[in-house]
């Protein structure tokens, strides 16, 4: 199985990513909306980030979600 040492982009937290085995991830489990994950993408492409930072992001984009959909209801 292909597992390979990366260091996040983000924070620089080095990690292991096991793309060959993507159950055993650290980012397996971790549910972002596609708005969100277009966002990582946009910000980090082709790069993975560490499971804190994934973390992090989803909460970030859900209350940036959360206060755009408040405001625009004034």
């Amino acid at each position: 199985m292909h597992h390979e040492q990366q260091v996040c982009p983000r924070c620089g937290t080095a990690f292991e990513c096991r793309v060959g085995d993507v159950t055993n991830c650290q980012c397996y489990g971790i549910q972002l909306s596609a708005e969100a994950e277009a966002y990582v993408q946009q910000q980090y492409p082709a790069q993975c980030l560490c499971r804190s930072c994934l973390l992090q992001l989803q909460q970030r984009y859900h209350l940036f979600v959360q206060q755009s959909h408040r405001y625009s209801q004034r």
